[in-house]
């Protein structure tokens, strides 16, 4: 099987970025029938007639992606820069499906796309969410559970201006994307940033986002021994830094979902997390951390090479603007050690307000999407 045709490209106005991409696609495949784009931030209000462009440049008619303040491709990373990335898929032409935007509730969705459904169960679903809709991680669960495998892989819109998405038509708001049957050969890792740095604790008593007691004890001193005596002297300069690591039950893999911490109280002891929280559920805390990141990267990237026969056709590669020149240092070090482990196939992707992985938000992650055959 033949690789997905791909091209990306910085410039300063959109017609010069999506040319160039143009010109590294060459000649369209005729069997190309989904287009993945993902464009800086900078050309949001653009965006339109950047799909419009594509279209009839290279007749592929369905497209997702999103726009990002970050986006990335095979080897490198645009960052705060005017650039696009473009990448055309073939797929049996009714092993997949786009969906419009989904803001509330699934009524329309399920009537609309009900005889795809029940002809075609859908097994995975790539997503775009905007992160101001204070609904999305329910409309998450909520599409995960009309797939097969209850998987989902995406990310949070991230931009300076409109959070834009694309779903064949340009989407604010809510969630959009593309479902794809099993018939579509696919792969999914996830890689954590943050790292543990005390012992699962238990949380004894909470309000909402409020940790109130841990173990039984004041949240804050607990906090403070897991912490240990250097960084609890300046409590103030943990933001960035420290996080809250919320275990997934039932995961066999020590998953744990990462949250900011929002605020202190030290005449209370109380600490407030970005994630409510209740009784008897377990809590750790973390540290972003290069070093480590740089080796969960390389163990997700190991686990792939072992299943892998041959090279990906393409990729998606969605990763937290956390990460990246923020963690893994300047020169596109994170894409280029994807690039090292798994060889120069065509791959795309953005930075994101927030990942999505199986039926849930992530933060400071990178989720991988490989296409296989």
């Amino acid at each position: 099987m033949s690789p997905f045709r791909y091209g990306h490209a910085a410039a300063a106005d959109w017609p010069l970025a999506a040319a160039a991409c143009l010109a590294q696609i060459g000649q369209v495949p005729e069997q190309a029938n989904l287009g993945f784009l993902y464009a800086s931030d900078e050309f949001a209000d653009e965006l339109g007639d950047l799909l419009d462009w594509l279209r009839d440049a290279t007749g592929v008619q369905q497209w997702v992606g999103s726009v990002g303040i970050g986006i990335c491709a095979t080897g490198v990373e645009y960052y705060e820069r005017p650039a696009i990335a473009v990448m055309l898929g073939e797929f049996p032409a009714d092993a997949f499906r786009v969906f419009p935007n989904l803001s509330q509730d699934f009524g329309a969705f399920d009537v609309s796309d009900r005889d795809w459904i029940q002809t075609h169960p859908p097994y995975l679903g790539l997503v775009h969410g905007d992160p101001a809709n204070e609904d999305i991680e329910s409309l998450i669960r909520q599409l995960a559970q009309r797939t097969t495998s209850g998987f989902l892989v995406g990310g949070l819109t991230s931009s300076r201006g409109s959070a834009v998405g694309i779903a064949n038509t340009l989407n604010e708001g809510g969630l959009s994307g593309v479902l794809f049957s099993e018939r579509v050969a696919l792969m999914t890792r996830l890689s954590q940033g943050c790292s543990p740095i005390g012992p699962h604790r238990t949380i004894t008593e909470a309000q909402r986002n409020i940790l109130v007691k841990l173990d039984g004890q004041p949240a804050l001193d607990v906090f403070k021994e897991d912490i240990g005596e250097t960084l609890a002297q300046d409590l103030g300069s943990l933001g960035g830094y420290i996080f809250a690591g919320l275990p997934i039950k039932g995961s066999d893999t020590g998953d744990y979902l990462v949250r900011n911490l929002l605020g202190i109280d030290p005449e209370h002891g109380l600490l407030a997390i970005g994630d409510k929280v209740e009784s008897g559920r377990e809590i750790m805390f973390c540290r972003r951390d290069a070093e480590t990141a740089r080796e969960d990267l390389d163990r997700m990237l190991r686990a792939i090479q072992q299943r892998l026969s041959h090279p990906p056709r393409g990729g998606i590669y969605i990763s937290c603007l956390g990460r990246g020149v923020n963690l893994f240092g300047p020169d596109s070090a994170e894409l280029k050690q994807i690039q090292a482990a798994l060889g120069d196939f065509p791959l795309v992707g953005f930075y994101a307000n927030g990942e999505i992985s199986q039926d849930r938000l992530y933060g400071y992650t990178g989720v991988l999407i490989l296409f296989t055959e």
